[in-house]
């Protein structure tokens, strides 16, 4: 069974820092493109970042210069380093697993809230 565990939310002050990790198991390979979506309340989810096997990048331009994504294909994770926080950060975040050519996840992990406040 597949399962997407993420980790390292919570409540940091603006301009502050966190990252965010995701585990992969149960048939999850390296093969697959991993990423970051994010819902805010009253708002569609939408992507963050995600990064593809051979180490394609790819941002949502709001998180550009503040956001990197990585991964470790040995140990099927992957991360989500935040900086430079404001409160339009604020969201549920939501690890995502992409077989190839597929336009849409496969799967989702149950998320992680982050929010950002003074």
């Amino acid at each position: 069974q597949v399962q997407l565990v993420e980790s390292g939310g919570g409540l940091v002050q603006p301009g502050g820092s966190l990252r965010l990790s995701c585990a992969a198991s149960g048939g999850i390979s390296s093969i697959y493109t991993m990423g970051w979506y994010r819902q805010a309340p009253g708002k569609q989810r939408e992507l963050v970042a995600d990064i593809t096997r051979g180490g394609t990048l790819n941002y949502a331009d709001s998180v550009k210069g503040r956001f990197t994504i990585s991964r470790d294909n040995a140990k099927n994770t992957v991360f989500l380093e935040m900086n430079s926080l404001t409160p339009e950060d604020t969201a549920g975040y939501y690890c995502s697993a992409r077989a190839p050519f597929r336009r849409t996840p496969d799967y989702w992990g149950q998320g992680t809230q982050v929010t950002v406040s003074l």
